[in-house]
This record gives C-alpha cells, sequence and structure tokens, in this order.
C-alpha cells in the first residue's frame, strides 16, 4: 500500500468550498433555497424536475413503463433540472424536494398538488397509484426489500466508490479500494440473486429492477466510472444477462433518454413532454 498523505482534521470542521471536486458546486452544508426560481408546469398530470442520472432515470423509465401498459395518467412533462448549474437549489425545487436532491415529482391529478421526493418513494409511490409493477404477497417483500436494499447500497457505488475513483481532485488507495471491495460485494449480491431468479423480485420485472438497473445495470456493462475492467465486471454473468434483458425494453431505452445531456446526441432528450418527442426533439434532431 503506497503510503498516504498525512491530514490532521481540525477541532471543528469548516466549509472549504474550492476543495470538492468536480461536484463541489453542488453540495453544501446547509439546506434551503439559494434563489427565487419558479418551477415551469406543463400540461400533463405529472410533472417531474430531474437529469438523467441513475436516480432520475429510475424515475422516467418507471414513467414510460406504465405508459407502454396503457396508463394514460402517467403522462408526464419532464424538466431539465442542471445540478452544476445549482438548478436545484432555487426556491421553487426546494419546495418539491427540500433536500435539493433529484429527482423531484409533483402529482397534480387530483384536487390538491402532492410532492414526492427520493426516487425509491417515487417508484413505490407510482407503482401504488396505478397498481403496476409491484408485486402482492411474499413476492411484494422481495420487491420491497431489494427496492430498499438499493436505496441503502448505491451511497456505497457512487458517493463512495464512484466519487474517490472517477471525481475526487486526487487518487486515495485506502478508499478507492475500500469502496471497491463494497462495490464487488454488491455485484455479488445481484448476482447470487439473479442466478436463480429472472428478476429481482421473482419471475415478474418490478419496481425492484427499475431502481437497481440504472446503477448496476450501468455497472455491469461498463457504463459508469468508466471502471468495467477495474472491477472486473466480467464476473458476473447473471448480473450482465438480466441488464441485457432490461436493456431491450422500449421503455428502458426511452427512460435513459430524458434529462440526457452528455453522450451521443440522437440519445439525449433535454426535455420530454410527448411521447411524440423521441422521434423529434432528440439533440440530433435540433442541432443537427
Amino acid at each position: 500500500m503506497t503510503t498516504p498523505t498525512d491530514y490532521t482534521p481540525p477541532r471543528v470542521w469548516t466549509w472549504d468550498q474550492a476543495n470538492g471536486g468536480k461536484f463541489a458546486s453542488i453540495n453544501r452544508p446547509i439546506a434551503g433555497p439559494t434563489h427565487d426560481k419558479v418551477l415551469p408546469v406543463g400540461k400533463h398530470p405529472l410533472q417531474l424536475y430531474s437529469l438523467a442520472t441513475p436516480n432520475g432515470v429510475k424515475v422516467t423509465v418507471m414513467l414510460e413503463e406504465l405508459l407502454a401498459l396503457g396508463h394514460t395518467g402517467a403522462e408526464y412533462d419532464a424538466w431539465l433540472i442542471r445540478i452544476h448549474q445549482g438548478d436545484q437549489f432555487g426556491s421553487g425545487f426546494v419546495d418539491v424536494n427540500p433536500n435539493s436532491k433529484i429527482p423531484a415529482l409533483m402529482d397534480r391529478s387530483g384536487p390538491e398538488p402532492v410532492r414526492v421526493f427520493e426516487s425509491g418513494s417515487i417508484l413505490l409511490y407510482l407503482a401504488e397509484k396505478f397498481g403496476a409493477l409491484l408485486p402482492t404477497g411474499a413476492k411484494k417483500a422481495e420487491c420491497l426489500s431489494w427496492l430498499f436494499w438499493q436505496m441503502g447500497s448505491a451511497p456505497y457505488l457512487g458517493g463512495g466508490f464512484g466519487h474517490f475513483y472517477a471525481y475526487a481532485p486526487s487518487k486515495m488507495e485506502y478508499p478507492i479500494n475500500r469502496f471497491a471491495m463494497e462495490a464487488k460485494r454488491q455485484m455479488d449480491v445481484l448476482n447470487r440473486r439473479l442466478a436463480e431468479s429472472r428478476f429481482l423480485a421473482g419471475d415478474d420485472y418490478s419496481i425492484a429492477d427499475i431502481a437497481v438497473w440504472p446503477w448496476y445495470g450501468a455497472l455491469a456493462k461498463g457504463q459508469i466510472y468508466e471502471a468495467g475492467e477495474f472491477l472486473s465486471v466480467h464476473e458476473y454473468p447473471h448480473v450482465i444477462r438480466w441488464a441485457d434483458e432490461i436493456a431491450q425494453r422500449l421503455a428502458a431505452r426511452r427512460g435513459r433518454m430524458v434529462n440526457r445531456t452528455w453522450g451521443p446526441l440522437d440519445t439525449q432528450l433535454h426535455e420530454r413532454h410527448d411521447a411524440s418527442d423521441f422521434d423529434t426533439r432528440t439533440q440530433d434532431k435540433l442541432v443537427g
């Protein structure tokens, strides 16, 4: 092990705004808005404010799956929240999610608007609202166990491994090794489950798969953090099989495109207001 640079914490921590790496501009030690900004409201019952991070993709895949099942009440407007520009700290966004994290959903289908924040909560809310993609009985317990497993595990993958491996200002052996070990353990947990079951809750696709796929499916395919070789993701064939199957679903392919601002232009749909937007409003159509 290489010798680490010694760091002695001060008696009292203070915020060094310049020492945050790539994501310094999106994190701060206090909550609340930094500026006044009213959120736009479109024509559909559901208003989503998001970005196509794994947590954002969960919700857009869910909405597209509901529409594919014929739930017209799941029509939605997806508005882009540019987190590197601080949109999540605007007063309107904070009103929807006081935690200032994407995604955030406002359900305007009833007499009073209902705010829903945190991606797992949004998935469960929508599944119960439309009676879809949520099993019953013992399989519901299995589904919710994997849903909450993802919500608890992904911070180790994203905020832990991903941050120190891909985004930190300098490479540090101890945290990279520590979180790489945890990421591989998580992948092994999934691989063992998917060796015995087509989907996470059983034979049927559910919100558990929708929650886990944008994180661990992408990791299995080497699509995040450029870490596929480092983590030897080929060692998890059942996760790869499962990830590939979900990737073939039209709703999954569409969900990945919504609020996406990077990658090939034909995969970027900055805002979504109608199903036809996938054919007419991707960035290759707008800037090509």
